[in-house]
């Protein structure tokens, strides 16, 4: 088979990153986008690119959704994943990203403008310590 003729040319290069790093990692390396959708025009496994930022308080996600319009992008997050669905003509996007710190959720706030994407959550408050009397 040629390389042009196969879906998405650099899924080899990403299986085999994923590879190493669980070797060097123990098997526990995530790198944090989970594929998801139901076919091959699906997803940004493509020519989607999502990076993640974290900072002291805040998360920032910025994802490539090219043709999508704003009104079409739905987002859902539970303070560890974030859940991005999003339909064009031609494409269907609908993604979960593991965030790299717990959110807080209610504090998302969102921007899209050029077919770019960014999110950006407060990160949560350490759990209070409890005195054992």
């Amino acid at each position: 088979m040629r390389r042009d003729d196969r879906d998405d040319p650099f899924d080899d290069l990403f299986r085999e990153i994923e590879r190493m790093m669980n070797e060097m990692m123990g098997d526990d390396f995530d790198m944090h986008v989970e594929r998801g959708g139901t076919g091959g025009q699906t997803g940004f496994g493509t020519e989607t690119h999502v990076d993640i930022h974290e900072a002291d308080d805040v998360v920032r996600v910025i994802a490539d959704l090219p043709g999508v319009e704003k009104d079409d992008i739905d987002l859902k997050c539970d303070g560890e994943m974030l859940t991005i669905s999003a339909v064009s003509d031609h494409r269907e996007y609908d993604e979960r990203v593991r965030l790299p710190a717990q959110v807080d959720e209610h504090s998302a706030t969102a921007t899209y403008n050029n077919g770019v994407l960014e999110v950006n959550f407060d990160k949560a408050e350490d759990s209070a310590d409890i005195d054992v009397q």
